[in-house]
């Protein structure tokens, strides 16, 4: 897509643009009028019938409606029918230096029945083919304008591309322009890099803890808390604390290979498990996120390092464990019981862990069952429904499946978070459930992206599963 605002503003007719908004952009972007720049929106009827059908309710959509809503009542304010008619003024996304923002282009409705000349061979009824009329007559009536029909629904741009019109989706809300581009967390050294950078090489011991000071050329492309190693499994791992120009301090990262270094009884079967760890375990850290397909050991090497340092350390009050139930906000409230056992159908990846960590417990079935019911007291499970308006004081919260979260669900969810608490966001972008959201829209995307480089954030991604040689062969061969 042709991002809104390439055209320079006040260009020839041939540079203007006509958007035509489907329901679904609304809901996603409450904000999505907004951010057309320069150019014209047209919202036809239909799609303010599904908006009024949709704004009842507490799930995010309905909110987002209501918001659409409020907007939308706000440019309307002591308008006249003949201003609504000529369009309204749409101020712009950003704000000048004086505070205010610009005018920029115009919003208008559907206010008159248009000839559309829809083929017969297309029902004349539904959401979806008003919107293709409304479309079809405007660019018949436009000129030189292009029209495009701006729509989060792919069958719907693929009935407007065979008609001849104009179809994009949208795209002001994308994190990166490619899944591919998204921070790993590591950044490997070349095989020159101690001759490069090793001149004026200083190091020091504090509590332990070894730190490296390096200068060089390849430090100014290196972020606080990410990971620099070397290629091989026992090579050079450390994580970045600090970076000034072309100057840099590392700490050398703990090896929880080793089984004296066990974390609950877990051990890092690879380098990615064991720096994330590192992150887990790191009291300066308050936010990760972890991704990586199914069987890489995210949930497992999460609880670990959240039950040792609540029930060892004493750092967290308790465990809480949220994930997003498909379909994406349903009202938990038919099903019958208290709120954790709601969600208890959902927590399957809860309990197959708990089993796994109380496995090589002493004492027989029953010394395991102790042990177990003895973590789920400390291991809570909460509604990502309910999280609204909450604050979480010295708790480590879990936040799984968080690749089916929007930007502003993430936000509403992070936000909760007072003192003393750890976040942890795990994921895979590949395995998106939630309609309308991709890898590059995701609300774990757009965190990833935006805590890059904070002081108290960490990121790894997660590669080699680590279940069985019957998962490792299937992944691989299925």
């Amino acid at each position: 897509m042709t991002k809104p605002g390439d055209a320079a503003s006040g260009g020839s007719a041939e540079d203007r643009r006509v958007f035509v908004l489907d329901t679904n952009v609304l809901m996603h972007d409450p904000a999505s009028i907004f951010r057309f720049e320069e150019h014209d929106i047209h919202i036809p009827m239909v799609v303010l019938e599904e908006l009024d059908a949709g704004k009842k309710g507490l799930s995010e959509s309905a909110r987002s409606v209501r918001q659409v809503s409020r907007f939308l009542d706000e440019l309307m304010a002591e308008a006249t029918k003949e201003q609504i008619d000529r369009g309204l003024e749409l101020p712009g996304a950003r704000a000048s230096s004086k505070g205010k923002r610009p005018p920029t282009g115009r919003l208008y409705f559907q206010t008159r029945r248009l000839e559309s000349g829809l083929p017969d061979s297309l029902p004349r009824h539904g959401a979806d083919d008003a919107i293709l009329r409304y479309a079809l007559a405007l660019q018949r009536e436009s000129g030189t304008a292009r029209v495009t029909l701006v729509s989060k629904d792919i069958n719907l741009r693929i009935k407007a591309s065979i008609l001849g019109v104009h179809a994009e989706d949208y795209y002001s809300d994308r994190t990166i322009e490619d899944a591919d581009l998204l921070f790993s967390g590591v950044s490997d050294l070349p095989a020159d890099f101690w001759d490069s950078h090793g001149t004026a090489l200083r190091s020091w011991q504090e509590q332990s803890r070894t730190f490296y000071e390096i200068a060089g050329p390849l430090v100014q492309d290196w972020q606080a808390n990410q990971f620099v190693c070397e290629p091989g499994e026992q090579g050079f791992e450390a994580i970045v604390r600090k970076v000034e120009g072309e100057s840099a301090t590392l700490e050398l990262a703990r090896d929880f290979r080793n089984s004296r270094q066990a974390v609950w009884g877990i051990n890092a079967r690879n380098r990615e498990q064991n720096l994330a760890l590192n992150l887990l375990l790191d009291p300066e850290i308050d936010f990760v996120t972890i991704l990586g397909p199914a069987g890489t050991g995210k949930t497992l090497l999460t609880l670990a390092a959240g039950l040792v340092q609540t029930l060892e350390s004493n750092r967290f009050g308790e465990i809480l464990m949220t994930r997003v139930t498909i379909p994406l906000g349903e009202d938990i409230g038919f099903l019958p019981g208290t709120e954790e056992e709601k969600m208890e159908p959902w927590m399957g990846a809860l309990m197959d862990n708990l089993e796994v960590l109380t496995h090589g417990q002493e004492g027989g079935s029953w010394g395991r069952a102790a042990t177990q019911d003895l973590l789920r007291n400390r291991i809570k499970v909460r509604s990502l429904n309910f999280m609204r308006g909450r604050t979480f004081l010295n708790r480590y919260l879990i936040l799984d499946e968080a690749q089916n979260l929007t930007p502003k669900q993430m936000r509403a969810l992070v936000t909760r978070a007072g003192p003393g608490t750890k976040v942890v966001c795990l994921g895979n972008i590949a395995q998106i459930d939630t309609p309308y959201l991709t890898e590059t829209t995701s609300g774990l995307t757009y965190v990833v992206n935006r805590f890059r480089g904070w002081a108290h954030a960490g990121h790894i991604t997660l590669m080699r599963g680590e279940r069985s040689r019957l998962a490792d062969f299937a992944t691989e061969a299925l």
